[in-house]
């Protein structure tokens, strides 16, 4: 199933050719109270909730998609985790270039040897809002990515075990300003996380390893992959990242970019699409 946010709060499941409005199906969700939880409510309780959205889903209009404005898939992930240079052709990318590694060792290790990263919460846009670019005396880079979205809480995860513990999938962009300065710091820039088109359930892709995705920039292909060249998979990735955080429902993993990443502009459109999950258009414009 393939679920979404639309105008300004509502839910949808998506079928061919525009939105179903399904939002009664959520009515059920828990109303927070402060101190908020540390966890997306929505898909914690996804699980209990598909036959009731199955069933809103029957009969109901299709709301063509120019017609609705999509919205951030995950509204309230408690951290975004993102696993650098985890294709082996980006890594050597990076290793060539100067303006990729700005003489910064760290950016020129394995995956295993500099670890993961965390991305600020406050980047965080769904498909509706353009990448702002305010650092324009720098290289502002697209970097597509499968995203992976937990849906219960585990800690120390092995990898054997690590697809129970996936919600969904999603498209992830994870805009970058080139620098020698911390990832987190160059990756954590008002707009510079990006979800999206909508969360495709765990049952639609039983096998994350074979996935074709491609990122071009005004029509011209710039990265074009398949998670099978990752160099830590999605179950390996989520053991890693779970040896040292605890996950819960709504966290997202942005399983890393393969080689192609390059500069955008003010003017830029770009267009990201996964196998499996959809695709979606990004413009870029001045911060």
């Amino acid at each position: 199933m393939k679920i979404c946010r639309f105008d300004k709060g509502r839910f949808g499941v998506v079928v061919d050719g525009g939105v179903k409005d399904v939002t009664f199906a959520f009515q059920s969700l828990p109303k927070a109270t402060y101190p908020y939880p540390v966890h997306d409510v929505m898909i914690a309780a996804l699980p209990g909730l598909m036959t009731a959205i199955a069933e809103a889903a029957n009969g109901t209009e299709v709301l063509p998609f120019d017609q609705v404005t999509l919205d951030l898939p995950v509204a309230n992930p408690g951290k975004m985790i993102a696993a650098p240079v985890n294709y082996q052709k980006h890594l050597e990318e990076v290793r060539e270039q100067a303006d990729l590694h700005h003489n910064n060792t760290a950016h020129m290790k394995q995956i295993k040897e500099i670890g993961l990263f965390l991305k600020a919460g406050s980047s965080l846009v769904g498909p509706n809002v353009p990448v702002q670019i305010t650092k324009t005396d720098r290289r502002n880079d697209h970097e597509i990515e499968l995203a992976v979205v937990i849906g219960k809480a585990g800690k120390n995860i092995s990898a054997a075990a690590a697809l129970d513990y996936v919600a969904g999938y999603t498209i992830g962009i994870d805009m970058t300003v080139r620098g020698s300065e911390d990832r987190s710091f160059r990756k954590s820039l008002d707009t510079f996380s990006i979800l999206g088109p909508w969360l495709v359930t765990a049952d639609e892709i039983p096998d994350p390893s074979n996935i074709d995705f491609e990122l071009t920039v005004n029509g011209a292909t710039r990265q074009k992959a398949n998670t099978r060249d990752l160099v830590l998979s999605v179950p390996e990735l989520i053991e890693y990242a779970s040896s040292f955080y605890t996950l819960y429902p709504g966290d997202v993993i942005f399983t890393g970019t393969p080689e192609g990443v390059g500069e955008v502009k003010v003017g830029d459109r770009m267009h990201a699409a996964i196998d499996g999950i959809g695709d979606m258009t990004i413009d870029i414009v001045a911060g």
